[in-house]
């Protein structure tokens, strides 16, 4: 029999910098997760160590330049092994991962662009108890798109003044505050539609209810590590429901994170 017709799995990327970006997103938050591979594309979800936060990532076949998917597996695999796997990478190379879905390890294949240098390394694959959350479909009150680059900035910005920011939207603006020791931090902006020259510049907010909720601003900085992957984010709240911070990414599919808003003078 062929070597090759063991392969259940077997997808390429043109960019392995992709993927790699898409791993350092999550890898500090999660530690280990299960692919879960599917002739429509790649997926996880996962829970934080912690419990707090919710991760979701969907890599579309359509995103890879080749997927082949004989049959519905997992891939168990320690996030941190993965990025140094990825880390073997050239800033142009391409990636290509094989399993068979049997076998304890799965391929991870490196190709220059010009074909002249090829490198192969195999990653041991984990098995890890999977507990598939269902994520309920929201109506949100509020939904915020927004420069990737200015919420990270944001986050940032307040994280020297507390360890959570609160949240209040309205029609006409978005304003996040933190306060701590050392004082109080304000940042306010403004909704700024089709008067921008380019569209990922814009912030726009579609508001069906007031919202003002307060989240752990550690996990929002973690959050903001996809920052590379898209150039707008979107922030979707409402009252008495987790955030879901969007990364949408064109084409391949997106990350999203869910976080459980901190409830003001919780008592054990």
């Amino acid at each position: 029999m062929p070597v090759n017709a063991n392969i259940g799995f077997e997808a390429k990327m043109d960019h392995a910098s992709l993927l790699k970006k898409i791993i350092e997103a999550i890898k500090d938050l999660l530690g280990e997760c299960t692919w879960d591979c599917t002739n429509t594309g790649m997926s996880l979800q996962s829970m934080d160590s912690s419990h707090v936060a919710l991760v979701n990532v969907m890599l579309k076949c359509e995103g890879f330049e080749r997927y082949k998917c004989d049959r519905n597996l997992n891939m168990g695999i320690n996030l941190s092994s993965m990025a140094k796997v990825l880390r073997c990478a050239g800033p142009d190379d391409s990636v290509a991962i094989k399993t068979d879905g049997d076998s304890s390890s799965a391929s991870f294949i490196f190709e220059s662009p010009d074909g002249d240098r090829s490198a192969e390394f195999e990653l041991k694959l984990m098995n890890i108890d999977v507990e598939h959350l269902g994520i309920p479909d929201t109506a949100y009150d509020c939904i915020i798109k927004m420069p990737s680059q200015e919420f990270r900035r944001v986050c940032a910005d307040l994280s020297q003044f507390g360890d959570s920011v609160t949240i209040s939207c309205a029609k006409a603006d978005v304003r996040f505050e933190a306060q701590g020791d050392i004082g109080t931090g304000h940042i306010r902006l403004g909704a700024k539609s089709g008067t921008v020259e380019k569209p990922e510049d814009e912030i726009s907010i579609e508001l069906e209810n007031p919202v003002t909720l307060t989240f752990a601003l550690k996990y929002l900085n973690n959050f903001a590590k996809a920052t590379p992957l898209s150039p707008t984010v979107r922030l979707c709240m409402s009252n008495n429901h987790p955030l879901c911070i969007e990364y949408p990414m064109v084409e391949v599919g997106h990350i999203r994170y869910y976080l459980a808003p901190k409830i003001e003078e919780e008592t054990e």
